[in-house]
């Protein structure tokens, strides 16, 4: 959320919005997760990563190396946290084993 005035490049409001707005995305998604765990939110934050990583080439700041280093690996890790946390989620689980949720 705060990378844009860490890499210098806050004057670029495409690169500037987009940071902070997944910021606050995954920080929803945390906090939901926090709330209501359930499986939804490590696919949620995978996506936000994903959103990271392309939004370089969509939001039209591919030129910047430094944003564009900072969103692929701030994504990837990002993508690599939800996808290393879903195995221990036991609504993932119980799906993947088409076992009925324990309430």
């Amino acid at each position: 959320m705060l990378s844009p005035w860490a890499l210098g490049v806050q004057a670029d409001p495409a690169l500037t919005s987009n940071a902070v707005l997944v910021g606050l995305a995954l920080i929803a998604v945390t906090m939901g997760a926090m709330l209501v765990p359930r499986a939804w939110e490590e696919w949620s934050e995978a996506l936000v990563g994903l959103w990271l990583m392309e939004s370089p080439w969509v939001a039209g700041f591919a030129g910047q190396r430094q944003a564009v280093l900072s969103a692929l690996i701030t994504g990837a890790a990002v993508v690599a946290l939800a996808m290393w946390t879903l195995p221990s989620d036991p609504d993932y689980r119980n799906w993947l084993n088409d076992e009925p949720t324990p309430h």
